[in-house]
């Protein structure tokens, strides 16, 4: 069974995500604080096994460096994100591995897809895991992500919301910053989709 912890991380409290089935586990969006996600993997007597980023902004991937360097893991980025202006990433993206829409890997015992959801930026990624999706600055519990950045677009934004209206499961969804959802009561109340 795939456990998450939610651990909100930096001034703009990005959600920074814990999952493991097993001790290895990935993280997803360590956007700064790289201690306290560490002391918490420690407690839980985890090993990072990866980290997983839904885009290149800065309050996603400030703790990507820290992250790599004390644990040696791989890093993974959806090659589009590589366009984006320097004052949206606050520094060069740190990656080792590239994924992109329809991707499925299998990281700490857990299978992913990769869906290509771009708007917010570029290369916004969802991350479908069973029946969750991490939807990073995609979609939001009420809202979605914000279409007025450099490299953002809201047509590109509109046929990304598209994607979940297509999809019939109930899905948890965990966004980028702020409270777990589910896709159900996204139809029903947000109005972005």
């Amino acid at each position: 069974m795939l456990t998450i912890h939610t651990l909100p991380v930096g001034m703009l409290q990005t959600n920074c995500y814990i999952l493991h089935k097993t001790d290895r586990c990935i993280l997803i969006d360590p956007g700064d604080e790289a201690d306290k996600i560490l002391a918490a993997t420690d407690r839980l007597g985890l090993t990072v096994e990866a980290v997983l980023l839904t885009h290149g902004h800065f309050d996603h991937k400030g703790g990507v460096a820290e992250v790599a360097s004390r644990t040696g893991c791989p890093v993974y980025l959806c090659t589009e994100e590589l366009s984006l202006p320097s004052m949206m990433t606050r520094g060069p993206l740190q990656y080792t591995h590239t994924y992109g829409d329809g991707d499925t890997l299998t990281l700490a015992g857990c299978t992913f897809t990769v869906k290509h959801t771009p708007g917010h930026s570029p290369g916004s990624v969802c991350l479908c895991f069973e029946d969750v999706i991490f939807s990073g600055d995609t979609l939001f519990a009420g809202s979605c992500g914000r279409t007025d950045f450099p490299g953002s677009s809201p047509a590109d934004m509109r046929r990304s919301l598209d994607w979940f209206r297509t999809l019939e499961k109930n899905y948890t969804i965990y966004p980028g910053h702020g409270e777990s959802t589910t896709l159900e009561e996204e139809k029903r109340y947000n109005p972005f989709l």
